[in-house]
C-alpha cells in the first residue's frame, strides 16, 4: 500500500499518489514555512482528487498545525474538552498515555470505523493529525473510501438508499467503549446536550467535487430513519460491511512526524491499536464542514 505511481509536477512540491483506493504523499512541503496561495491552491486541489494527504517529517508546533488548518475553514472543538491540549482548546491530544495515574488524552479514539463529527449538524470537513510520539509496534490508522464504496454497492442496495437518512448519535457506542476502557471519562449533562442525535443522509453528495459518498458508520450510526428496527439493522450491517472490503481501504503506517490530512466527507477511518506499554501521541485538528445533502 505504500507504493507510489505516476507523479504530479506543482512548482514547488511533488504529489505522489499512492497504489491504494485513497491517498497520495507530498514530497518537498515543509508546513513551518508561509505557504503561498498558488501552492495552497494545489494542496487543496490534491486533498480534493486524494482525499487524504501525507505530510513527512513535519517538525511544526501545535499554533502551526492550528494556523495551517485555519486556512481550510473554522476549527470545531471535540466535546472531551479534558484532552483538550492546554493552551490550544483547537487540539484534541490522541494518546495512551497516562501522567500521575490520570489519562492525558484520548486513547481509544478510532476505536470504530467513523467519520468525525458526523453525529453534529454540521459535521467535520477534515481532519488533521500530526504525530508526537509513535509506538515501536501497531498504532496504524485505516481509512475507508465511502464514494468507491457507493460507486461499488449493488445497484437494488443503491435504489434502496438513495434519499434516506439516518440517525447519528456520538452515545451509540459511548457505553460499550467505557466498559473497555474504564479510564474513558463520563459526560456532563452539558457535554451531552453538545450531543443530541441528528439525522444524517445516508448517501450524501460532496459540496466540492459532486461525487456521491455512503455517509453511515458503526460508530455513530444508530439507525434508518422510517424502518422498522430489523430492516434498520439488517440494511446498516450490509453497509457497513460493504464499505470496509479490503479493496476500498488504505493503511497509514506511521512515520515520525507525520502529518496526515483526511477528507471525513470522503472517507472513514479506524485506529489498529498499538500495544498498552507502547506510547502513543498525535494532535488533531477538526475543520468545520457543511450541512450533508
Amino acid at each position: 500500500m505504500s507504493a507510489l505511481s505516476v507523479t504530479e509536477a506543482v512548482t514547488d512540491f511533488n504529489i505522489l499518489p499512492f497504489e491504494a483506493p485513497l491517498g497520495a504523499e507530498l514530497i518537498g512541503l515543509d508546513l513551518a514555512r508561509e505557504i503561498d496561495a498558488p501552492d495552497f491552491s494545489r494542496i487543496h486541489q490534491a486533498h480534493l482528487n486524494h482525499y487524504l494527504l501525507v505530510f513527512r517529517d513535519q517538525r511544526i508546533t501545535p499554533a502551526q498545525q492550528i494556523e495551517f488548518s485555519r486556512r481550510f475553514g473554522a476549527l470545531q472543538i471535540h466535546v472531551l474538552h479534558q484532552f483538550q491540549l492546554p493552551g490550544h482548546p483547537e487540539i484534541l491530544i490522541i494518546s495512551n498515555i497516562k501522567e500521575n495515574g490520570e489519562p492525558i488524552g484520548l486513547g481509544d479514539a478510532g476505536h470504530f470505523w467513523h467519520s468525525d463529527l458526523s453525529y453534529v449538524d454540521v459535521p467535520s470537513l477534515g481532519s488533521m493529525l500530526h504525530a508526537q510520539e509513535l509506538p515501536a509496534e501497531g498504532g496504524d490508522t485505516l481509512f475507508a473510501n465511502m464514494h468507491l464504496a457507493w460507486d461499488t454497492l449493488d445497484a437494488h442496495l443503491k435504489d434502496k438508499i438513495i434519499g434516506l437518512k439516518a440517525e447519528h448519535s456520538y452515545l451509540a457506542q459511548y457505553a460499550e467503549l467505557q466498559r473497555r476502557n474504564p479510564w474513558r471519562p463520563n459526560l456532563t449533562a452539558e457535554q451531552i446536550a453538545k450531543v443530541k442525535p441528528v439525522l444524517q443522509p445516508v448517501v450524501r453528495t460532496h459540496p466540492e467535487t459532486g461525487r456521491k459518498a455512503l455517509f453511515v458508520s458503526e460508530h455513530f450510526t444508530t439507525r434508518i430513519d422510517g424502518l422498522p428496527e430489523d430492516e434498520s439493522r439488517d440494511l446498516l450491517n450490509q453497509l457497513f460491511t460493504h464499505s470496509v472490503k479490503p479493496e476500498h481501504v488504505y493503511r497509514h503506517r506511521w512515520q515520525p512526524h507525520d502529518l496526515i490530512f483526511w477528507d471525513n466527507r470522503s472517507l472513514m477511518h479506524l485506529a489498529a491499536g498499538c500495544p498498552e506499554d507502547q506510547r502513543r501521541k498525535l494532535y488533531r485538528t477538526t475543520i468545520e464542514g457543511d450541512v450533508p445533502f
